[in-house]
Order: C-alpha cells, then sequence, then structure tokens
C-alpha cells in the first residue's frame, strides 16, 4: 500500500541542495525549475556536463558550485537531492540529513528516500502528481501521457471559472461545499458524454 503523503512545495520559499551535476543531476534540476521556476538551487558537483552548464546559464537562481561536496553546504538547506553514483558518499549523507532534520531524496535509491520526485501532469494551474511508491517510474511516465493527452488543453478556464464562482458564493462553508460539488458534478457528466460521443 502507498502511504505516501502527497504535498505540493513552494521551492522559491525553501533552499534545496543538489549535488551532481551529470545526466541524472540535470534530469533532477529540470524536474525542479520545470515545476517551480523561481526554485532555489544551490549545486555542488566536481565535474559538470556541458548541458547543465547551458541549462542553467540564464537561470539566476541556481548557483553552480563546482567542487566537491563539504559539511557546510548543508547549512540552511530544507531538501537535498543526490545525483550520485556513490553509494558510500550516499548512506554518510543521509545519515547527516537524518542528523539534521533534512529531507533528502537519493536518485535511483528508494530505501535512502525521504520522498520521490514523482511524474507531473500539468496543465496551467491544474498539477496531478503520479506515485508508484517508487517501484515503476516507466508505469508512472506512462500514466502521465495519458493524462495528458485526456486532459483537455481548456482546463484552465475552467477552473478560473470555478474560482469566479467561489468567490461569490454566500453562506455559510458547507452551503459554498453542496453547491461547487453540484456544479462540478455536472462538468463531469457534461465531459464524459462529449468524450463518448
Amino acid at each position: 500500500m502507498n502511504e505516501l503523503f502527497p504535498i505540493y512545495l513552494k521551492l522559491d520559499q525553501v533552499q534545496t541542495l543538489v549535488v551532481g551535476a551529470g545526466p541524472v543531476g540535470l534530469e533532477k534540476l529540470e524536474a525542479l525549475i520545470g515545476n517551480s521556476p523561481k526554485a532555489n538551487i544551490h549545486v555542488v558537483a566536481k565535474e559538470v556536463i556541458p548541458e547543465f552548464e547551458r541549462f542553467i546559464a540564464d537561470k539566476t537562481n541556481v548557483r553552480l558550485s563546482q567542487r566537491a561536496f563539504e559539511l557546510r553546504d548543508m547549512e540552511r538547506v530544507d531538501l537535498i537531492i543526490l545525483a550520485t553514483n556513490n553509494p558510500e558518499f550516499n548512506n554518510q549523507v543521509r545519515e547527516l540529513a537524518s542528523q539534521n532534520h533534512i529531507l533528502l531524496n537519493v536518485a535511483d535509491k528508494p530505501s535512502l528516500c525521504d520522498f520521490y520526485l514523482g511524474s507531473v501532469v500539468q496543465k496551467g494551474n491544474l498539477k496531478i502528481g503520479i506515485s508508484t511508491n517508487g517501484k515503476s517510474p516507466t508505469i508512472a511516465k506512462r500514466l502521465k501521457e495519458f493524462l495528458n493527452d485526456l486532459l483537455p488543453e481548456e482546463i484552465d478556464q475552467t477552473l478560473d471559472l470555478m474560482q469566479s464562482m467561489r468567490n461569490s458564493l454566500k453562506g455559510d462553508f458547507q452551503e459554498k461545499i453542496k453547491v461547487l460539488n453540484a456544479h462540478t458534478k455536472e462538468l463531469l457528466k457534461n465531459t464524459s458524454n462529449d468524450s463518448a460521443n
């Protein structure tokens, strides 16, 4: 059973450390920036691939220190993402992160992770996270493709209309929920009728 708790972080309000600037580090950084363009990120890596350098060239919120990891890199950090293939180092940082109450993600090592970077479907303001509990990133990727195709491009307009409706409703909380639930139920019925035709 998947007991992970899905949360959406405001990465522009926390400090993230990424260790590693190879292909896996680039993949992690692209995921972070793709979902949170203003994320505060410090990258530490001895070796940096050219694609990584090109990706961060115009990103003032990403700071690169081209050197080995040092303990001081963990100061005032909220999240750490390790993209290294050094098991001894990964285990050492796992211990340090636990001692300092810093959440850790280690690429391709679910047993060392406090959190996973799941597949994300995004259409405007709608964002859906997909988790397989670390078991199959491939299935998560396929579900992402399926949902991307399924969700209409106009979903953002619908979200704007729902927000306007919510803001204009009077009455207590329970009454507002009742009205909004009835409206969204009708929306879903219309959507499924359209797709059946």
